[in-house]
């Protein structure tokens, strides 16, 4: 069944569950707040590099996918425009074409938090031109409680937008374009650069090597709350470039977000649900026979699935201060596919705004990540078995550790300079390796 079909039958059900709810929590008034466009078009640009050092790092042995144990250097970069253009009232066509090139430390091998948050959009040394998004949103009205600005911004038309709203976006993106948002904790080009700090380590969700995925993503937000669900295409392979959709390969999110005051500071609290199906191998199949040979590739099966939650969690505690938490849970039968190997962990983090010398556009920022591994992954990387980023050939398991801190120093409102450092022990889960410091630079452009 064509590609385009299975995305557009799956979202038209997402979009009906999803507009039951709202419906049922409407006034009783019919009339219906109207959008009020102020934009035609929007263009931002962003320019960023990560330039990262760790020195020599303790080693009993290693493997073909260990971090390097003598001192190296890596330097990623990103830049990318983001157009959007209004089609007619509530809806918006956007493209974002991007240039990336460089590379992270070891090949992005060796640490399952890994620390440069930039290189999943690197698919080589020299720097690339790809189509990073290109999808379509249409807002739909749900209530007449009244209409909000919704300012110009990033892949964002300036509008005034009823409160209640729907909002439907197909074509290609990043899901975590909409999922697993936080305030202080998901942007590796203004704030945390570890990966398991951007997102969830726990939720594999769909995407290219990139980081990318075609699909289609439905957002009911009524009042204080917020549904959202989606349905988007895999890899063929694991953390592969091409993508594919049908009845064997797909994968579905759903999160479901209330926001809150504490006081007079705003939160927010959000549970992700994702369940995974892919031509995916199973650990413990990967070691029941010799004719498998410790590869978990060999094993591969179309519609084995991988299901996990997650709950996300931001606080503002004052007027410069915010905190966030993330725990996330993975079944972890089935290997990793697309984005890293972590099945548990939990993160906790503090940022500071104006933090120097009363520079209030500067941003410090501190946090810890514990990641562990399922115990069938844990087996499979002992036996020598290897996935796509960890793998040293045996494994003294210990939860992955890392702590990460930061400045921003606003040099003016379009650039930023970041010094960043990151303690990680037991790297990729070994305790006969590291632990090991990752020095880094960071330079934003941002227009």
């Amino acid at each position: 069944m064509p590609f385009t079909y299975y995305i557009l039958r799956r979202s038209a059900a997402i979009a009906f569950a999803l507009w039951v709810l709202p419906s049922m929590l409407r006034a009783q008034d019919p009339k219906i707040a109207l959008f009020s466009d102020t934009s035609l078009t929007t263009f931002h640009l962003q320019l960023t590099t990560i330039t990262q050092w760790h020195g020599p790092c303790p080693a009993k042995y290693s493997g073909q996918n260990s971090l390097d144990s003598n001192a190296e250097s890596a330097t990623s970069v990103t830049s990318t425009l983001f157009a959007g253009i209004r089609l007619w009232q509530g809806a918006g066509l956007y493209f974002n074409p991007e240039l990336a090139g460089g590379m992270g430390l070891s090949g992005v091998t060796g640490i399952a938090g890994f620390p440069n948050g930039e290189t999943p959009r690197i698919g080589s040394p020299d720097p690339v031109i790809t189509i990073a998004r290109a999808y379509f949103q249409q807002f739909i009205p749900l209530s007449n409680a009244g209409n909000e600005h919704i300012a110009d911004g990033i892949n964002q038309l300036a509008m005034d937008a009823p409160k209640d709203r729907l909002t439907i976006t197909i074509g290609k993106f990043a899901l975590p374009d909409c999922f697993d948002l936080n305030s202080y904790s998901h942007d590796p080009r203004t704030q945390f650069e570890n990966w398991a700090l951007m997102e969830n380590g726990a939720w594999d969700y769909p995407a290219n090597t990139r980081g990318y995925t075609i699909g289609a993503v439905v957002d009911a937000k009524v009042g204080d709350w917020s549904l959202r669900a989606s349905t988007a295409s895999e890899p063929t392979t694991a953390n592969g470039p091409t993508l594919t959709y049908e009845s064997g390969a797909h994968g579905e999110t759903v999160e479901l977000e209330h926001r809150h005051t504490f006081g007079d500071h705003p939160g927010v609290v959000r549970l992700l649900l994702f369940n995974n199906t892919a031509d995916m191998g199973n650990y413990d199949e990967a070691l029941s026979s010799p004719k498998y040979d410790t590869d978990i590739t060999k094993t591969r099966q179309y519609g084995r699935n991988k299901y996990g939650i997650g709950l996300n969690i931001e606080q503002k505690l004052a007027q410069n201060i915010g905190a966030f938490a993330r725990v996330g849970w993975s079944d972890g039968r089935n290997e990793t596919w697309a984005f890293t190997e972590i099945d548990r962990t939990a993160t906790l983090g503090v940022s500071f705004y104006g933090t120097l010398c009363h520079r209030q556009n500067d941003v410090a920022g501190i946090a810890g990540v514990i990641n562990g591994l399922s115990d069938d992954h844990r087996r499979y990387l002992a036996a020598g078995g290897y996935g796509f980023i960890i793998g040293d050939g045996a494994l003294t398991y210990a939860p992955e550790l890392i702590a990460e801190a930061y400045y921003l120093i606003a040099i003016t409102d379009a650039f930023a300079l970041t010094v960043d450092d990151q303690f990680i022990a037991n790297p990729a889960y070994n305790a006969d390796r590291g632990p090991v410091n990752v020095f880094g630079v960071r330079a934003h452009v941002g227009l």
